[in-house]
C-alpha cells in the first residue's frame, strides 16, 4: 500500500537547506548605492552640500583656532 504523499515527503536524513546569499536582505551599503544610482542628481546635490559644510567647519575652526 503506497499512499500518494510518502512520494511528496522529503527525506527525513537531510538538514533544511540553508537560505542562499542571494536570498539574503541586501546591506545597508548597498541599499545605499541603488538609492543613489536610481535619484543620482538629488543624492550628488546633497552629497556636495555635505562636502561644503565639512570644509566649511574646517576652515571655520582653523580660523579660530589659529
Amino acid at each position: 500500500m503506497d499512499h500518494p504523499s510518502a512520494t511528496t515527503e522529503q527525506p527525513t536524513n537531510e538538514a533544511p537547506s540553508a537560505p542562499q546569499p542571494a536570498e539574503a536582505p541586501p546591506s545597508f551599503v548597498k541599499l545605499a548605492m541603488r538609492n543613489m544610482v536610481r535619484k543620482g542628481g538629488k543624492s550628488l546635490f546633497h552629497f556636495s552640500l555635505t562636502v561644503m559644510g565639512l570644509l566649511g567647519l574646517l576652515v571655520g575652526l582653523a580660523y579660530l583656532t589659529r
